[in-house]
């Protein structure tokens, strides 16, 4: 029995030394575009488990997107990091950030072909149950969630971290129109989203009667969850700044609702 016992330790000891999070580039299109984008996932199970599109930041996919994308695929979820600008087009540039994001946000159109073409891609990765596939978004890629939440009826739940706008590009939410459950974590401080625009959101989503829950973190500012954001900011001279505080309380919460959407 004792050998027994022993050779059963060996081998989860084993197993788990080969379980590791694994990143695999994806190339994909939206029409003639080529995206490359990125799938994440824990290699130690072969369950089909729920599914994320991660849209990033304005910067494109940088390596606090993995860093993201792996936090994710610890919690038992496939991570698919999106291209939302095609090439995996990348910048470390601010100006250039706001020309690549705004060629999506200025175009519905483009900003929904390259969020679904991720979604398929994801739904149709082997460690994934299609039927369980939700968003995660930051700063720019917030907005594009809360954004396709309003035309993608096959996201079960939406979590937007400090969206860079919370008004539509697409059609305004009406009753029905939403079947994702969504959860926005905002900066109280972040300027990005004014006073204003943060009360026509929210009757918004009232009157289309979504089940949605938004969080003002106080003493935030706009990318409180990079930890690249304070120096950017400087550099820059934009409202960005790393909040750890926020950061940690943010993605206990996003981990609860996810889970409670997706895990059922």
């Amino acid at each position: 029995m004792l050998k027994w016992i022993m050779g059963m330790c060996a081998a989860v000891m084993i197993a788990a030394a080969h379980a590791a999070i694994k990143e695999e580039p994806v190339t994909y299109s939206d029409g003639t575009t080529t995206m490359k984008g990125f799938v994440v996932y824990d290699d130690g199970s072969t369950a089909k488990r729920p599914g994320l599109v991660v849209v990033p930041e304005w910067w494109g996919i940088t390596p606090n997107t993995h860093r993201e994308a792996r936090d994710l695929a610890k919690q038992g979820y496939t991570a698919f990091i999106a291209d939302m600008f095609g090439d995996a087009k990348s910048t470390d540039d601010a100006k250039e950030a706001g020309a690549l994001s705004g060629s999506v946000m200025k175009n519905p159109a483009v900003m929904e072909a390259r969020f679904e073409a991720a979604r398929k891609t994801l739904a149709g990765q082997p460690s994934v149950d299609p039927a369980r596939i939700g968003a995660v978004g930051f700063c720019f890629g917030g907005a594009v969630v809360l954004n396709m939440a309003r035309v993608d009826h096959d996201l079960a739940g939406v979590a937007a971290f400090h969206p860079s706008g919370l008004d539509p590009v697409v059609p305004r939410a009406t009753p029905g129109s939403i079947k994702a459950k969504l959860l926005v974590m905002n900066g109280a401080d972040d300027p990005f989203n004014k006073a204003d625009a943060i009360e026509r959101f929210k009757q918004e989503m009232s009157a289309a009667h979504v089940d949605m829950r938004y969080i003002s973190y106080p003493g935030a500012v706009h990318a409180f969850t990079n930890p690249d954001a304070t120096a950017a900011g400087k550099k820059f001279n934009l409202p960005l700044a790393y909040n750890e505080r926020a950061d940690k309380e943010s993605k206990a919460e996003a981990s609860k609702f996810l889970a409670s959407v997706l895990k059922k």
